[in-house]
Parts: C-alpha cells; sequence; structure tokens
C-alpha cells in the first residue's frame, strides 16, 4: 500500500522530537485503543482532554501489537522495546496539522457540510446518489468534531475524486480549527437551529462560526429563503467570495422548486427555474426535514456538472440513513447487534468495538456482506477485515456476498461464506448462534433486515429504546465534576432503574468505572454469570445469601451488628481472611447504617482480620432540596466525624463516600473518594448538561373519525365535543402506562406536539386525540423520551421518575442504540 507519509516525516511536519526507527510508514491513525482494527503501520495518537488521557493506555496498546505513537509525554521507552516515539506538545493539534497536511495534497474536489442538523443525512444521500459515477470518500457516520474531522480527512487519497467530509461545532472557536483542515471547495449549508446553542449568545453568533468554513469556498450551496428565528444565512452570505448558489421553495433564487404534492409514501417537488419545465423530483420522504436535505443534494449534483435529469432519477432512490446501531434481543437467547443498513470499513471497527463490549462471557458472532465502493483493492480490503476479527478475537465470522467468498482464504478457519442473503437463511446451522452476541452489518442491496427478522425474538412493537451515546455523554458530565483522583460506583439496580443491567453494566465496564453497586445478591449473581469483573458492592445482602456472595466475588453493605457477627462466623467457618465489606453510617436518613454511638464497637469489631473494610459510606436523605440543605451539611459533618473516628483504629485507609446523585451537583466539597452515581446517568436530573437516556415508544395502530358526542373505550369514559379523529396506540398499563393518565390526564408526542388520552387506558391500548394532525397508520409515538420528559410525566403523576422508569416490564421489549 502507498504511503506519502513515515514516523520521521510526520515528526517533520508537527516539529517534533522523534526516538526510535522513523522510516516506518504509517497508513492509519488511532486515538481509542478498543477500535483498533489493525496493528502494523498505525499510528497510535494519546490524546489528553478534561475527562481522558490516552497516555494511560499506551502499554495495552503496545499489547496489542501497535510500534508508533503520538504523544505529548514520552514514556520509559526500556518498557516499550521496538517501539518508536514522537513527541508533541499538543497532540491534538498534531492530529489537526497531520490531517490539514494531507487533505493538501487531495487533488480532487472537497465538500464540506455544516448547519445544525441535517449534515449526516446530506453527506449520505450524497454518496448513494453519486458512488457509481464517482470515487468517494467520506466522513464515517457522524465525524464532525474537532477529532472526528481530522480522523476523516486522513482517509483522503488521490485515489477517489470527491471527499465529502461535515464539521460541526459546539463553542466559538471551533470552526476556524476544522476549516485549516477541510478546506472545502464546496460548500453546503444545511439546517440552523437551536442544537449546541448553549456556549453561543445567539443563533446569529452560531451561524457567523459556522460559516467560518466556507470562507475560501469557490461555491457555496443554502437555501435562500432560509429564516432561523429572525436569522436569514442569505443576508450574511453575500459577503463570501466564492459563488454563491441559492435555492428556494418561496422566492427568487438560482434554483427555484415548487411542493406539487405530499402523498402517503412521498412528496413530488418540480424545479421552476432556471428550467421553467424542469422534471420532477420524486422524494420517497414527507417531512419538511428530508425535503430539504434532499434539495441540497439535487442542487450539488447539477452544480458538480451532473444533467437534471440524472439528479431525478438519482434522488428518487435515495434510501433512509441509519446513523445508530441496535442491540435487541434474539432467538436461543442470544442478543442482536443490527446495523442491518450498512457496510463501511470505517464504520465495522467501532461497531465491533460495542459487539465486544457486550457480555465478556459469551461469545462473539460477526454477520458481513460485501464492502461495496469502498475506493480499495479487494484483496488489501479483506485483509484488513480479516485482520480486524482475528485482533478483535471475534468467535464466528459470517461473510455473505461473492466478493467475500472469493477472499475466505484471508480469514480464520471457524469463518462461514454464503454467496447471497437467502443462501445464509436456508442453509445456515442456526444453532450455532445459541447464547451468542451477534453483530448483523450489511450493504442494503444484502438485504440483512431478512435476518434481522430471522434472528430476532418476536415481540410487540412498543419499546424501551435505551441511548447509549446519551448515557456515555451523561457518565462524562458527572466525571467533569469531580476533583482528581476521586472514583465514581455507578448503581444498576432495578434493572439498571429499568434500562437492563447486564447491558449497561457491560457499557460501563467498557468505560472505565470504577465500582458497581446492586440492591440485592441475585443482581451481583447476574452480572458475574454475564462477565462483569468489576468490584460489585451489594447494598441490601439477606445474611441467608452471604455464602453466594462470597462464591461470586460480591462485596455487601454491612449496616448492624447482627449482620456484621454472622458473616465474620462464616468468613471465620470458610478461613477466609480480610473479605472485603462496606460500613454503613447512618447519619440522619435512618434507613439502615449503625447508629454513630456503635462507632466504638465497630471500632473493636473490625480489626480481627477477618474484614477488609474496603469503604466506609452514607446517604444524604434530602440533597436535592435546597429547603434541607442545612441537615444535609450535618450529616457531612457527622460522617467525617464518624468515619474518622473508625479509620483511627485501622492500619489502611478505606475510601469514604457519601454523594449520591444530586449531591454531586449540589455538594462537591463533599467528594470525599468516591461518589455514587444513579439516576442521574439516565439524564434525569434539571440539570440541563443532561441528555435523557430512555424513550417509551409505540407507533399508531388504526386511526379512525368519532361523531360528536360519542362514547369512547372501557366505561364509555371518553367523549367527543366535536367530530374527532382518534388512533389506537398498541401500549397499557400492563406496560407501565399508568392508569391515572386516563381522561385527558395525561398526553403523548405525536407529530411534533402533545395530544391528549382519551378514554380510560385499558391493559394493552390506549386511544388519542388526532385530531387536525397530519398522521397516519404506522406513524411514531412517544410516552416519554427526548420530547417529553419523564420528568415531567412523573410531576403530573405526583411521583418521581425512578417509579415510572422501573415500572415499565419485561414484555416491553428493550433496544439499545448508540452511533
Amino acid at each position: 500500500m502507498r504511503t506519502d507519509f513515515t514516523l520521521k516525516k510526520i515528526s517533520d511536519i508537527l516539529q517534533g522530537a522523534l526516538t526510535g526507527d522513523g522510516n516506518k510508514p504509517v497508513f492509519y491513525l488511532s486515538i481509542d485503543s478498543r477500535t483498533i482494527s489493525q496493528t502494523r503501520n498505525t499510528l497510535f495518537i494519546a490524546i489528553r482532554g478534561e475527562r481522558h488521557d490516552g497516555h494511560r493506555f499506551l502499554e495495552g496498546v503496545y499489547q496489542l501489537g501497535i510500534r508508533m505513537f503520538l504523544v505529548s509525554e514520552k514514556p520509559e521507552v526500556k518498557s516499550f522495546p521496538g517501539a518508536s516515539f514522537c513527541v508533541v506538545r499538543d497532540t491534538l493539534q498534531a492530529l489537526q496539522v497531520l490531517a490539514g497536511a494531507k487533505r493538501d495534497m487531495f487533488e480532487g474536489t472537497v465538500c464540506g457540510i455544516t448547519g445544525s442538523n441535517g449534515k449526516t443525512i446530506v453527506k449520505e444521500w450524497i454518496f448513494q446518489c453519486l458512488r457509481d459515477s464517482m470515487k468517494i470518500v467520506r466522513s464515517p457516520k457522524s465525524y464532525n468534531s474537532q477529532v472526528g474531522v481530522p480522523l476523516s480527512a486522513w482517509m483522503i487519497d488521490n485515489s477517489y475524486d470527491l471527499s465529502v467530509l461535515e464539521a460541526g461545532i459546539s463553542r466559538p472557536g471551533e470552526m476556524k480549527k476544522l476549516q485549516a483542515i477541510i478546506s472545502p471547495d464546496i460548500g453546503i449549508l444545511t439546517n440552523i437551529g437551536a442544537a449546541h446553542q448553549e456556549n453561543f449568545l445567539g443563533l446569529e453568533e452560531k451561524l457567523r462560526e459556522k460559516l467560518i468554513l466556507f470562507k475560501d469556498c469557490k461555491k457555496i450551496i443554502y437555501r435562500e429563503d432560509a429564516s432561523f428565528e429572525g436569522v436569514t444565512p442569505a443576508s450574511f452570505i453575500k459577503s463570501f467570495k466564492g459563488e454563491k448558489v441559492g435555492w428556494s421553495l418561496d422566492g427568487d433564487a438560482k434554483y427555484r422548486f415548487r411542493i406539487e404534492s405530499r402523498g402517503v409514501t412521498g412528496t413530488c417537488v418540480k424545479l421552476m427555474q432556471p428550467e421553467s419545465s424542469g422534471p420532477l423530483f420524486t422524494l420517497p420522504f414527507r417531512d419538511d426535514a428530508s425535503v430539504e436535505n434532499a434539495i441540497h443534494v439535487i442542487v450539488f449534483m447539477v452544480e458538480m456538472g451532473f444533467p437534471v435529469q440524472f439528479a431525478a432519477e438519482r434522488i428518487s432512490a435515495v434510501e433512509p440513513v441509519s446513523m445508530r446501531l441496535e442491540l435487541l434481543k434474539g432467538i436461543m437467547g442470544s442478543v442482536l447487534i443490527n446495523d442491518a443498513y450498512n457496510a463501511d470499513l470505517a464504520g465495522l471497527a467501532s461497531a465491533i468495538a460495542m459487539l465486544v463490549q457486550q457480555e465478556p462471557s459469551r461469545g462473539k458472532v460477526v454477520i458481513l456482506s460485501d464492502i461495496l465502493q469502498s475506493g480499495k483493492e479487494q484483496a488489501h480490503l479483506y485483509s484488513e477485515v480479516a485482520e480486524l476479527v482475528r485482533l478483535r478475537r471475534i468467535d464466528l465470522f459470517i461473510g455473505i456476498g461473492p466478493d467475500l467468498v472469493a477472499h475466505k482464504g484471508q480469514f480464520q478457519a471457524n469463518s462461514h461464506f454464503f454467496n447471497d442473503t437467502g443462501d445464509f437463511i436456508q442453509h445456515f446451522n442456526k444453532t450455532l448462534l445459541r447464547d451468542k452476541v451477534i453483530l448483523i452489518k450489511g450493504s442494503r442491496k444484502f438485504r440483512f433486515e431478512m435476518i434481522t427478522r430471522e434472528l430476532q425474538q418476536q415481540v410487540h412493537q412498543t419499546s424501551l429504546q435505551i441511548d447509549l451515546n446519551a448515557m456515555i455523554h451523561n457518565l462524562n458530565y458527572y466525571r467533569s465534576l469531580l476533583k482528581p483522583g476521586v472514583r465514581i460506583m455507578v448503581v444498576v439496580k432495578a434493572l439498571s432503574y429499568g434500562s437492563g443491567s447486564s447491558e449497561i453494566a457491560s457499557l460501563l465496564q467498557y468505560h472505565h468505572v470504577d465500582y458497581l453497586g446492586v440492591a440485592f445478591v441475585d443482581e451481583g449473581v447476574a452480572l458475574r454469570e454475564a462477565g462483569i469483573y468489576l468490584p460489585i458492592m451489594v447494598f441490601n445482602p439477606d445474611p441467608s445469601s452471604y455464602e453466594t456472595m462470597m462464591d461470586y466475588h460480591l462485596e455487601p453493605e454491612v449496616y448492624n451488628m447482627k449482620g456484621l457477627e454472622v458473616l465474620s462466623d462464616l468468613l471465620d467457618y470458610r478461613g477466609e481472611k480480610n473479605y472485603p465489606v462496606h460500613i454503613k453510617i447512618d447519619t440522619g436518613m435512618h434507613r439502615l447504617g449503625f447508629d454513630p454511638d456503635e462507632a466504638g464497637w465497630l471500632k473493636q469489631k473490625l480489626n480481627t482480620g477477618i474484614l477488609l473494610v474496603k469503604s466506609i459510606f452514607s446517604h444524604l436523605s434530602a440533597s436535592e432540596e435546597a429547603v434541607h440543605d442545612r441537615f444535609t451539611r450535618k450529616q457531612i459533618e457527622m460522617f467525617e466525624r464518624v468515619s474518622n473516628e473508625i479509620i483511627s483504629v485501622l492500619n489502611y485507609r478505606p475510601l469514604r463516600h457519601l454523594l449520591n446523585t444530586s449531591g454531586m451537583e449540589r455538594f462537591k466539597e463533599a467528594q470525599f473518594d468516591m461518589v455514587r452515581l444513579g439516576i442521574g446517568l439516565h439524564g434525569v436530573t434539571h440539570e440541563k448538561e443532561l441528555v435523557p437516556v430512555s424513550s417509551f415508544l409505540t407507533s399508531i395502530s388504526q386511526i379512525r373519525k368519532v361523531k360528536r358526542g360519542e362514547g369512547i373505550g372501557y366505561s364509555r369514559k371518553g367523549t367527543v365535543d366535536r367530530d374527532s379523529v382518534i388512533a389506537v396506540i398498541p401500549v397499557g398499563y400492563a406496560d407501565g402506562l399508568d392508569r391515572r393518565l386516563s381522561n385527558g390526564a395525561g398526553s403523548v408526542w405525536v407529530a411534533d406536539r402533545l395530544v391528549p388520552i382519551i378514554g380510560n387506558i385499558c391493559m394493552d391500548m390506549t386511544i388519542i386525540d388526532v385530531t387536525g394532525l397530519k398522521v397516519q397508520e404506522g406513524d411514531p409515538v412517544e410516552i416519554f423520551g427526548k420530547n417529553h420528559r419523564v420528568i415531567q410525566l412523573a410531576e403530573q403523576l405526583d411521583t418521581i421518575p425512578y417509579e415510572i422508569l422501573t415500572s415499565i416490564p419485561d414484555r416491553v421489549k428493550r433496544i439499545y442504540i448508540q452511533e
């Protein structure tokens, strides 16, 4: 494989200090030890950020086989024989400079896309429309950040005709850095909205910042008649020196379109200018956002020199863009990771990283289709795939498609190959998938949705969707509040607040939390059997389960004299020493815990050598309520005094922890050695930085018209005072939808607005009023989620979000999504 970069050349570009062999060619870059797909010719870049430090993982990366490193702090070289290091002041800045140097060597056309919404959709539709006509390299998924953009730009080389890169920002000053990397020839400005608004003074400031991307563009494509809260991009774009290519639906522009009709399956749009008799574009979407994104793509194709009729044909065939992975329950105890509409090499490493993080005790399977339009020579492409499968220790690989069949010799012995999807469904022995975690990743033409349907456990259409990206965002937010060295325990009791214990625990283990907390021994046993090896604390252990707890290396909370004596006697009988326990002090919650005046008794019992006090802790009873702050501070003072008294007789120093989620937000001075994160992980507090994790979703089963005065539902409790349109949704009180929300007391989110529940909520169904809305059967409905927050629903019911989340039963399938 040809490369223009060696480690020596990179060091020269970055003005770094080189140690070791500088003549090794660099083909690949990596910033994450968990997504490394190749070991030879890979440069690992140790990025240091607010919440992470890549230098912590150098040894693990070296063990994988990486021998080239870009660092800001050189480790002890003797510990890395054969490795080469380039030392720079700032590795993120170095990555950006290096990517800019790679982009400058590109002789083709670069398209840069920015906006608040639609960037990834427009990029992917350009690829779908032109992939048979040009060789295109594009940003993987939504790689549009200060790190994602340079990693995308590194993929560019002169075997491609067109590079399509997206750029996203969250604060002023960021776009200048991305512009220097992308340096686009053609720019596309998509929709401007409120996303990531918190760091800008207003939409005008954000728009000005985004437009920096286009300062040296030869051509800028934008919507001429767009207006966002009074801010019109056209007025700002006029000052740019490049050609301004505007389009509109209402007003004069170089390209003027008119919506001719909207149907059940799509929208017809006519080009009115510059050709008054222009063709009809049949767009397979009804919503305004998709129509706008599609017109951006049409204009781009025409401006690239393609005939209007060609653009009309291609845009009519575009398909929805799936930007997330789904985790589903499969047949025979399996778990499916569904990415059935996308197969590309860049995304494969990320998808396999998600696969590997699931339940370590289960076998891992990859079902992959041919990778189309990769721009790589096939023998090299599939050698990379085979190396990734080997590196990540995949237990079973299944390749589908003629190209994979032709290159099956590159894969390990326990691999299976099929010419097409039907061949796999008909002939593969599915019992080999029992209890496995299975990644399903395919190009659209292979119709891998057939495989997903074949392997998915069939359950009804209502679901609780768990956004794993949002969960990790929330975890990182709380980590950012911690002082250096403070550890974090995440509480995953009650199915991790309804989200699913083993799935969430696997994710948290992957992201290096320090401890997990469960309520009962059975919950801890289930995590151990799922392959969770993190320390697990049991908050409410029954003395009768102590032996099971020891067998599974679980660590109990000890909160009274009887429990401590029973545990000590059992440990003595089993001949065990220094068994880890957690001592709870009651500082005012008056639930579980030793009274402060029992500290003297505790001091005598804890220094016998049988017990090892891993931590001393207590529980704040009202940390979320300012009215009780004086009491909370008394709890903090009492905890510090009693814990110090106990520690004084130990010849070691245990951890101390007191703060729960709201305590972390409001009493940062009391972090001690560890904090306990619970409901905040799920985005359920009033902190603005948090993102809701769980969405309770269903869809419309039937729509019908009813006359004024007609009764609706059981006991005819629902009545309408006008001719109305009602819809039935397949969710009821057996699914956790509280019956107190009946008869207009509650609402659900449909078609971008709240609509009332009408009549009594049934066991399996609910009726809603959709009068005046453009909805159809199959349209999505949100009971709570990103639009209708669970915290608002809890306020309606005069309860707490915990109760709602933990009341959703197992019959509601959990779907885990991750970009």
